[in-house]
């Protein structure tokens, strides 16, 4: 069996979740609610992306750093205090 990479378009996100642990980091800062879900085993990187928004190779680039312990994942900023509440 092949050895399993984080590159790997088709690896299923709770697989990645599984061997690099450190990615959890990256998908709470984004805000993405992947960790712990149930789709989890069916969906990948791209389309987790997709269904937030995100530009597919930056994110990877982010999994790339977290797994090779590049500083600290901060957590995304706190929304402002003067943001726009009547939405």
């Amino acid at each position: 069996m092949p050895r399993k990479t984080l590159d790997d378009p088709d690896l299923p996100l709770s697989e990645m979740m599984r061997l690099w642990p450190e990615t959890v980091a990256v998908f709470v800062r984004h805000r993405m609610l992947c960790v712990g879900c149930l789709i989890t085993p069916f969906h990948t990187r791209i389309e987790a992306c997709a269904e937030y928004g995100l530009e597919e190779e930056a994110f990877l680039a982010e999994l790339r750093a977290a797994v090779a312990g590049e500083g600290a994942v901060s957590p995304a900023p706190a929304p402002s205090a003067h943001a726009d509440r009547r939405r």
